[in-house]
């Protein structure tokens, strides 16, 4: 009886093999254009000048923060109070708790990368 590694071993090597043969024949296919610095920062601007059509201003950055926040605490909240209901009286919520803690700390993570960007000093 084979195992599940047994199985999927000669389909990654398979894989792998097929991805190295296959790697100079797509570096071939499309050789670098050969921009010139000028051009290169002339795109830049150009995408500069249209990203400040689209900017957010700073009142709604700070409504989505806060917004953020406000979910941020309640779910802070939902899973302390999961936690005690498991350590204290006893109940089968230990999933739900995870569930929570993850998207806890999924939140956290968006809130601290979405400050850092909209509010880091330039």
């Amino acid at each position: 009886m084979r195992s599940i590694v047994g199985y999927f071993k000669p389909l990654v090597w398979c894989w792998l093999l097929l991805h190295l043969w296959g790697a100079p024949v797509y570096a071939a296919d499309n050789p670098p254009a050969g921009d010139s610095p000028a051009q290169v920062m002339e795109a830049f601007n150009k995408a500069q000048s249209e990203r400040g059509e689209r900017d957010i201003s700073d009142h709604r950055k700070q409504q989505i923060m806060f917004i953020m926040g406000i979910a941020l605490l309640i779910f802070i909240v939902t899973t302390v109070s999961l936690g005690i209901a498991m350590v204290v009286f006893a109940k089968p919520v230990f999933v739900a708790h995870m569930i929570f803690a993850g998207f806890s700390l999924t939140l956290a993570i968006a809130h601290a990368i979405v400050a850092i960007v909209w509010f880091f000093p330039k």
